[in-house]
């Protein structure tokens, strides 16, 4: 690990070599560059994605283990089938997704599209995880959500 003075960089990224993230809105912006610094770091990143396709071309720029899955945090049953198709434990997941400055609408499920988007989506999905931050066993609860907020359209 490197410091360059007091700025935090990419390289301070410790190893994530045997680790799971998901990171959502992985596609561009926050949630692409997140997902290239953490695969780099050895992570096998799963980048949850509205528009797999706009994923996979994503996926395609980044080295390291990446796979795309669909994710749309507008609609509860795709969070829900989202995480019931993970296999495995999950370790990390950067909650970044988001939606800022579109028209007045709603959710699948009936919410104010803002609303359910960047906050009623990513709250379900971090809930369908027994993560360590769960069960109070995790030694730092910054390893188990971040929140990035990124606001994409």
């Amino acid at each position: 690990m490197t410091r360059t003075g007091t700025r935090w960089t990419a390289a301070d990224v410790p190893r994530q070599h045997g680790r799971t993230v998901v990171v959502t809105g992985a596609n561009s912006g926050l949630g692409r560059h997140a997902a290239r610094v953490l695969a780099g770091a050895g992570a096998r990143v799963i980048m949850a994605c509205r528009d797999p396709a706009a994923g996979h071309a994503a996926a395609a720029t980044i080295p390291g283990q990446t796979e795309v899955r669909r994710l749309d945090l507008a609609d509860l049953s795709s969070v829900r089938a989202f995480a019931d198709d993970l296999p495995g434990e999950l370790d990390v997941l950067v909650n970044n997704a988001g939606v800022m400055g579109v028209p007045l609408g709603r959710t699948a499920d009936g919410f104010e599209r803002h609303i359910g988007t960047n906050h009623l989506g990513p709250f379900a999905l971090t809930g369908c995880w027994p993560t360590p931050c769960a069960t109070g066993s995790s030694p730092s609860p910054a390893a188990c959500t971040c929140w990035a907020g990124s606001t994409t359209t």
